[in-house]
Formats: structure tokens, C-alpha cells, sequence
């Protein structure tokens, strides 16, 4: 539905009866000069007094992606948030492509993270999670105390030991280009095949939920359009300059990437090898687990976590 004009809400109803899903929404409001004010929803659960743990998804997921292991993460002690990022899951959905652009998901998240006044955050990023949150990080670090990286990458177009070789590649960009000539994609198949074991059809449809139309799927789309895969490409040299920082970072950063996700696997060397707050770490791989880890291993990533977390508390 239309909140007003270019703005679009998905209705309530789609999201009843998800599946191992109960969790209480809450929704903050973020500035955005252009378009106005945008809602967002974030799932907030454990002691509110207690270390934050921020769980940032990617494309085309939502918070539902992480609910196998918000639970045990509060249970341990932690409050545990996650959020779905404009365009995506209970947030607001700006209706025109033109709204989009990868520096704009850092200034829509940077705003959450803001308008909450979270402090003392452990970052846990998967997929767009990680360049977006990463970026965040690097514009606000006082914000923040540790990240836990899962299948994830900062895109650099540089080469080793700065980036990956021969990164993108013509898998990346042919899936730019695709993303770039569709109006429509369907969610099923996007989360079904990047994992490792099978999704249940109640499970995909609550993944595909947030989209109950094309006209929902802009900034589905759109983010993939935003990969910076050439010299010019908008958030490049953010990015480049994020890394810059990143390589100052002395902070625990722990990498717990899965060992069936060939799209990312390559950049885990790299985050280790730039990174100093890498050194001494119990970097791991989580086995039988495709790219959307959580999807396939929520609880043995849960786990890897909350060892991270009570290491570092």
C-alpha cells in the first residue's frame, strides 16, 4: 500500500503466521532529505541495559533471516537487534529505483543506528550487511566494538593483497546486468539455491513476504545495481576509504564464513590478512552452510557468537 506518494508499506497481513517468526515488531523513523521521513522496523529483543548486538542482513533478505538466532543471543544475555533496511522486510519502500543507491543504505542505516543512539555494538553482517554496516562503522566507530563477518565482502576493485584477483568477474557483473534489466525476480529461487539445505515452501514465502508485487522489489533490485564493479562506481572510493580505516581497526573482528558460499569465500583472507583486530581470533568455518548461513546453520553460528561475545564481555 501507498503511505503517500512514492512510498510504499506492505500490508500488515502479508506477514501473518511466519514461521518461527514471534517476535514483537518495533519501528523508529529516519531522515531522509529527498523523500522525507521512512519507518523502519527493527526486531529489539533481550535486556534493553544489556551489550548490543546488531544483526544487519542483505538482499533480498530481511530479519527473518537471523530468527534462529536472535533468541539464543538474547537468552545469553545480550540485546539483540535487527532491522530490516529500506526496501526490505517491514520497512518502508521507496517506489522509484532512482531512490536508491548504495551510499544512500549507508545513510538510511547510519540514521538507525543514530536515531536509536546504539553504543557499544558488536556488528554482525552477512552479505550487504557487511559493506553497508562496515561503511557505518567507519563513519562512526566510537558506535561500535567488535564485528563478527559471515559471507560477506567490502567490494574494493583492487588487487591482491589490497583486494581479490580478477574481482568482480563476469559472474558479478552478469548478475548486475540482470538485476539492471529486470522488473522482476522471484524470491524463492534467490534464497532457495544460495543455500546449502533445503528451504521449506512456508519458509521461502515468508522470505518473499515483504514483496507482495513487483512494484515492492525497487530496491531488491536496485541494491545489486549499486555493486561497485568499475573505477567511478558510486561508494567506491567510500569504500576504499572505510578499508583505510579498517586497517587501523584494533578491535576484535572475528571471521565465521560458511564452507559452501563460493561468491565470498575469497574475501575472508582478506579481511583477516588487513584487518589487526583480526590477529589472535578464532576465525572458523561453518560447514554444511550455503550463503545465507543463518538460513541453513543459525544455531551453530548463534553459537560461534555468543563464544565471540562472552570472549570479548
Amino acid at each position: 500500500m501507498e503511505v503517500r506518494p512514492g512510498i510504499l508499506r506492505t500490508p500488515e497481513a502479508c506477514f501473518d503466521a511466519l514461521p518461527s517468526y514471534g517476535f514483537a515488531p518495533h519501528y523508529v523513523e529516519v531522515a531522509d532529505e529527498r523523500l522525507g521521513p521512512l519507518r523502519m522496523h527493527y526486531v529489539d529483543e533481550g535486556n534493553r541495559d544489556a551489550p548490543i548486538v546488531l544483526m544487519l542482513h542483505g538482499n533480498p533478505t530481511w530479519s527473518y533471516l537471523y530468527r534462529h538466532m536472535i533468541g539464543p543471543v538474547a537468552a545469553a544475555g545480550y540485546r539483540v537487534i535487527a532491522p530490516d533496511m529500506i526496501g526490505f522486510g517491514k520497512s518502508d519502500k521507496p517506489a522509484s529505483r532512482t531512490d536508491y543507491g548504495f551510499d544512500r543504505f549507508v545513510q538510511w542505516m547510519r540514521a538507525f543506528v543514530e536515531a536509536l543512539d546504539l553504543r557499544g555494538i558488536t556488528l554482525v553482517c552477512q552479505d550487504w550487511g557487511g559493506p553497508i554496516g562496515l561503511r557505518v562503522l567507519s563513519e562512526c566507530p566510537e558506535r561500535f566494538k567488535a564485528v563478527l563477518a559471515t559471507n560477506t565482502l567490502l567490494q574494493n576493485c583492487d588487487p591482491p593483497p589490497l583486494g581479490v584477483a580478477n574481482w568482480p568477474g563476469e559472474q558479478i557483473a552478469a548478475w548486475v546486468e540482470t538485476c539492471r534489466t529486470s522488473e522482476d525476480l522471484p524470491l524463492d529461487l534467490l534464497v532457495g539455491r544460495a543455500c546449502a539445505t533445503d528451504v521449506p515452501a512456508d519458509v521461502l514465502a515468508a522470505y518473499a513476504a515483504p514483496f507482495p508485487d513487483a512494484s515492492y522489489k525497487k530496491g531488491m533490485l536496485q541494491i545489486t545495481c549499486g555493486i561497485p564493479i568499475a573505477e567511478g562506481a558510486e561508494g567506491l572510493e567510500a569504500n576504499r576509504a572505510a578499508w583505510r580505516f579498517l586497517e587501523s581497526w584494533d578491535k576484535p573482528f572475528l571471521t565465521a564464513f560458511s564452507d559452501q558460499d563460493p561468491a565470498t569465500i575469497a574475501w575472508e583472507e582478506v579481511f583477516q590478512r588487513r584487518i589487526p583486530g583480526t590477529k589472535g581470533q578464532p576465525h572458523t568455518r561453518i560447514p554444511n552452510g550455503g550463503h545465507f548461513v543463518q538460513e541453513d546453520q543459525g544455531a551453530a553460528l548463534a553459537k560461534v557468537l555468543i563464544s565471540f561475545l562472552r570472549a570479548n564481555n
